[in-house]
């Protein structure tokens, strides 16, 4: 097949030699991203087969195949000739200067480099392919992480059960993943009953919160019957047997669609499950309900295309129904938050285990990038994409992570890092951290430094309305930063104020678009991003389209400059095992960019005197907050020391007891 859709080598080694020559002569650098002239040079082209798109799905025939390749659009014939005035707008976007007679030199190269581009996109990319240049969050010249023998995690003396019985539905729904595999061992119930309790409840609480894409019936009470019978005969698997859980539906469960919260892909299914799957079944797990995921792996908003007969709709918060869940891990957090799955397994790539786990009051843990394998998972970002787990308590989340991580032989990103969690293990030792401008008193912060001089006055006057509610917001939740570090000073832990390295991280983010523009290329050459739920300028179909016009170069400059970045971090995290952190803000970007892990856990309830949720149509922000509203505080450790955030996350909640909090939901 790529004999008939690629140039053979010669004419391809000619071809690009002639561009190199031309662009040399032009002084430029590198080339141009092909979609920057595509994009500017054929707008109505790529309108007219967006239209196409939405046409057909509207009619029932478009989106039947993820993948499939409108007929033509690879065709250097179904595009008008490159011109001067292509190349010049293309330069303006990349912010190159160019003479006339630079641009007339660079035609043919321009030309013959869309060539290549288009014989590319001919070829079969499925999702699962990802490129041949492989992260590496370890800086240059440290030594990498090395393998050990796998080890379990150590905990405390077992969890109480008193007072939980099988008779009482809502003190079972809430136990912690311990808890029930005490209660599962001392035969005071059995994975069957605590399967068909859960399934009851995702059935009785999806109308309201929307966290069910398909529940997972069969296979999950044939899992907790096998559980039953191996307890019953005295086989043991590990703490997670006979414990049901939810999967973030991007990861393939063979038998049910893996739909990835989106339009045109209702039908999809894989022929083998996700590693992570595997593992967990390994491990005895019972898989109940593939649950939702913003559409794509953005936000908590999901849905499907008209006419295909399934829902859609925005994942909600238990504490505020009538907020969003956030996401991208939208049904995991929320289900797990409604005491609707023991745990759940998300993803992030920046911010979507974090963020959801603070909304909705549960614990979070996103690993080292590298420790656990994305096999059988929809890639968004190959070299920020993380899998980890999200449940009721830091012990919990332990006990996923130390059955999911480590090297599978597919993903090459994995490392042969250890997971050695010692959750008994004294926390004084602990060289720790805060980072300082977190849990300072808030101060406004001026519209003009947001960019609003260059806004129409009714737009900056509704920034500095938006920033007025952020800073009362930030303000009236200062006090539970605060309280923190009083509670871990109280604890012995000795902390030193730091500071986040001075560098523009949020800059490197092209990074991300690029990588998901690319995961989802078809999407926007074929006009099938018309299909998905959100259309807004922050939504995934014009992110994909503006990340067309991000030259290659200015691609691996940034990554270049992630190498920096990388360095920075590590230096950061020498002197620290630990670095405790609001868990929004510089810190989300900086830890995702360079894969340190992250341990979220709730922090309290905001009072009936918190500043007033606010959201509609025509007010969506801010989307959090508002009295009875949980709050969070996040752990940070070096790269492949996940543990130690574990071991100083799980004594603040044994101390704090946040975890125990669980909305009501009538």
């Amino acid at each position: 097949m790529r004999s008939n859709q690629v140039h053979d080598s010669g004419r391809l080694d000619a071809t690009r030699r002639r561009l190199l020559t031309a662009c040399a002569a032009a002084g430029v650098g590198g080339t141009l991203l092909p979609g920057v002239l595509l994009g500017l040079a054929f707008p109505e082209a790529l309108q007219g087969q967006a239209a196409a798109s939405a046409q057909a799905a509207q009619s029932g025939s478009a989106g039947s195949k993820a993948g499939a390749k409108p007929a033509g659009a690879a065709d250097v014939k179904a595009w008008p000739a490159v011109t001067a005035q292509m190349i010049e707008a293309a330069a303006a976007i990349a912010a190159v200067k160019l003479t006339p007679e630079q641009i007339q030199m660079m035609l043919d190269g321009v030309a013959d480099q869309r060539r290549m581009a288009l014989a590319v996109r001919t070829l079969d990319l499925p999702n699962r392919i990802a490129p041949t240049a492989v992260f590496n969050p370890v800086p240059a010249g440290t030594p990498g992480p090395q393998a050990a023998p796998a080890q379990k995690v150590v905990v405390g003396p077992a969890a109480s059960i008193a007072g939980i019985s099988a008779s009482e539905e809502e003190k079972v729904a809430f136990a912690t993943v311990r808890q029930l595999g005490e209660l599962l061992r001392r035969r005071k119930l059995s994975s069957v009953e605590l399967t068909q309790l859960y399934l009851r409840r995702l059935r009785r609480y999806d109308p309201m919160l929307h966290f069910v894409i398909n529940l997972t019936e069969e296979r999950a009470l044939g899992q907790a019957a096998a559980a039953d019978r191996e307890l019953a005969a005295g086989h043991s698997r590990g703490p997670l047997q006979g414990i049901p859980w939810g999967a973030k539906d991007l990861l393939a469960v063979k038998g049910y669609p893996t739909t990835w919260g989106a339009a045109g892909f209702e039908q999809q299914s894989f022929s083998e499950d996700a590693e992570v799957v595997k593992r967990l079944d390994a491990a005895g797990a019972v898989l109940v309900a593939k649950l939702t995921m913003g559409a794509l792996a953005m936000g908590d908003l999901w849905g499907y295309a008209e006419g295909t007969g399934k829902a859609g709709g925005r994942t909600r918060n238990p504490w505020n129904p009538r907020q969003g869940s956030s996401g991208s891990s939208a049904g995991s957090a929320s289900a797990t938050a409604a005491g609707c799955v023991g745990f759940a397994i998300g993803t992030e790539t920046l911010g979507s285990i974090s963020s959801p786990s603070t909304r909705c009051g549960v614990t979070g843990l996103r690993p080292s990038f590298g420790l656990t394998p994305r096999t059988g998972a929809m890639a968004l970002c190959w070299s920020m994409d993380k899998i980890g787990p999200i449940a009721r308590s830091v012990e919990d989340c332990a006990l996923v992570l130390n059955a999911i991580y480590g090297p599978d032989g597919y993903d090459q990103s994995v490392q042969p890092a250890p997971f050695h969690a010692d959750l008994t293990a004294s926390v004084e030792t602990l060289r720790v951290g805060y980072i300082a401008e977190d849990f300072a008193a808030p101060v406004a912060r001026p519209a003009e430094s947001a960019g609003a001089g260059s806004l129409s006055e009714a737009a900056r006057k509704r920034l500095e309305e938006q920033q007025r509610r952020e800073l009362a917001q930030r303000r009236y939740d200062h006090p539970f930063h605060v309280r923190t570090l009083e509670v871990l000073r109280g604890m012995g832990v000795r902390l030193t104020p730091v500071e986040l390295p001075r560098f523009r991280f949020s800059a490197l983010l092209n990074i991300l678009d690029a990588e998901s523009a690319a995961a989802f290329d078809d999407l926007t050459t074929s006009g099938r991003d018309a299909l998905l739920a959100g259309q807004t300028a922050e939504d995934w179909p014009n992110l994909f389209r503006a990340a067309r016009l991000i030259p290659a170069v200015d691609y691996i400059q940034a990554e270049r400059a992630r190498s920096l970045a990388l360095e920075a971090m590590h230096k950061l995290f020498a002197d620290f095992d630990v670095i405790v952190a609001a868990s929004e803000g510089e810190q989300l970007v900086a830890t995702n960019l360079c894969g340190q892990p992250a341990v979220i856990v709730p922090n309290g309830l905001r009072g009936a005197d918190a500043p007033g949720f606010a959201a509609g149509p025509d007010d969506p922000w801010p989307d959090y907050g508002g009295p009875g509203t949980p709050v969070s505080v996040t752990f940070l450790a070096p790269l492949y020391q996940d543990a130690k955030a574990v071991l100083l996350a799980n004594a603040y909640q044994q101390k704090t007891g946040f975890q125990k909090l669980h909305p009501k939901l009538g």
